[in-house]
């Protein structure tokens, strides 16, 4: 699921923000700089009409330019614009080519409430919901997946009916993964 995710390029209007799952609770830090976050991108590409279409949850290993840059080039479609809030890394966005608007949110809750970044809060909303009611616990070296499973659902929310088959086919064509290397997971820290 993840694999056949990754190579889609998100096309049209990209709202983007940044977002962090778990953390340690009783440490006294909070926000950005609490222990034991994860960072990962949260983009939402939509249509000219504002429906989103496609997602993308990527875990990355910080909100730097330089990752930033890294994540547009390989992951948005050419003639795409996006939109972000004013955090400085996102000029990584610009930096990779691409058409970026940020606008300066001030942060707090009501910046949720900004109509340009309807679609991203709505969807950040629904998976950490989603996981937090689904699972007891999520080790943070299987994020991407648990993200990408989240993904892979809604990318194909309009062709319900070819998930199946697709699941198969990918099934099949995969190779046998010994258990030692399931538990690698994704860490590349």
């Amino acid at each position: 699921m993840k694999d056949t995710d990754d190579l889609l390029k998100l096309p049209g209007i990209i709202q983007m923000d940044d977002a962090y799952w778990g953390g340690k609770k009783h440490d006294g830090k909070r926000g950005r700089g609490a222990t034991d976050k994860t960072p990962f991108l949260a983009a939402v590409s939509t249509n000219i009409k504002g429906h989103p279409i496609y997602m993308r949850l990527s875990r990355i290993k910080s909100f730097s330019i330089s990752e930033i840059e890294h994540w547009s080039f390989n992951h948005i479609h050419r003639n795409s614009i996006v939109v972000t809030d004013g955090l400085g890394c996102f000029s990584g966005v610009k930096k990779a080519g691409f058409l970026h608007e940020p606008i300066v949110t001030g942060g707090g809750y009501e910046s949720v409430e900004i109509p340009v970044f309807k679609w991203v809060n709505i969807m950040l909303g629904n998976v950490k919901n989603s996981l937090h009611g689904t699972y007891h616990a999520i080790s943070q070296k299987h994020i991407p997946r648990y993200l990408a499973e989240f993904c892979y659902r809604f990318n194909r929310r309009f062709r319900m009916e070819s998930m199946i088959p697709s699941l198969a086919r990918a099934a099949i064509n995969s190779r046998p993964i010994p258990q030692h290397q399931l538990k690698l997971a994704e860490d590349w820290w």
